[in-house]
């Protein structure tokens, strides 16, 4: 069990990676690579996609792997993370096109609130749990 684990633990590392790397391209490449090249950049994003269906897909393979009681701490975060994603997400537009922050909200934020709203209750969780 452990060397499943073990396993799966890396193979959802490789995925995430390559995620991050092929969203890198995507996001740059336009710009620093090739000139805003259309096809290029449908491609790059095209392949940024695939890869994090992956990557979602080495998630659950290791979340399935996971005994009981972990199962319970990630579901327990995963929940109250998708809400206050939701919630404040939203907010976070809302006081953009009323024009009550003097920045443009950028889902970069957002995607930075999330994960360190999850490992913050993973913790908060396994701590209370354990």
């Amino acid at each position: 069990m452990k060397k499943e684990r073990k396993k799966n633990l890396y193979n959802l590392a490789l995925w995430t990676w390559s995620w991050v790397a092929t969203l890198a391209i995507a996001s740059f490449g336009p710009k620093y690579i090739w000139d805003d090249h259309t096809v290029l950049t449908t491609l790059a994003i095209s392949v940024n996609f695939v890869h994090g269906i992956l990557m979602i897909v080495a998630n659950r393979r290791m979340f399935n792997n996971f005994d009981e009681l972990e199962r319970k701490i990630h579901l327990e975060s995963l929940a109250l993370t998708l809400g206050l994603a939701v919630v404040v997400g939203l907010s976070y537009s809302l006081l953009d096109t009323t024009n009550l922050i003097a920045y443009d909200a950028a889902i970069s934020n957002l995607v930075i609130f999330i994960g360190l709203t999850y490992l913050v209750l993973v913790t908060i969780n396994t701590r209370r749990y354990a």
